[in-house]
């Protein structure tokens, strides 16, 4: 797998599959989403192995070592490969889920977010429609 000694950060973070496109992951890195060996960085960094990249995403963190360079994008079997977690960091992101489950399941049904049914959509295009 390993062509080079370095990688763009947000090329390896597209081929490690934590962003789906290359754009999302230049931006988070961008927006201090993303730091390499605990200092903020720019979409062009170059990340070599060994080196500690903490990822912010959603309301999960991930703190991984690089084990192996890739440029491209393989699937998920190989990029998981590409990438060690330590158990600190899974176990925190394990409470970070639950707490979000708990958090979640406090909540009235009708306090939830989701998404408007046939009725309200209707009203929502009515409503726009008599704001022109």
């Amino acid at each position: 797998m390993t062509e080079t000694d370095e990688v763009r950060i947000d090329k390896w973070l597209w081929a490690a599959r934590f962003f789906k496109t290359r754009g999302l992951a230049a931006e988070a890195v961008s927006g201090g989403k993303v730091h390499v060996n605990g200092q903020r960085c720019k979409p062009g960094k170059d990340v070599k192995v060994g080196d500690v990249i903490t990822v912010s995403k959603d309301q999960y963190t991930w703190e991984i070592r690089v084990t192996d360079l890739n440029k491209q994008r393989r699937p998920a079997k190989e990029a998981v490969m590409l990438y060690s977690e330590d158990d600190a960091s899974i176990n925190k992101r394990q409470q970070q889920v639950e707490l979000h489950k708990q958090q979640q399941a406090m909540q009235h049904p009708s306090e939830r977010e989701r998404r408007p049914n046939k009725k309200q959509r209707r009203q929502i295009h009515r409503f726009k429609q008599d704001a022109l």
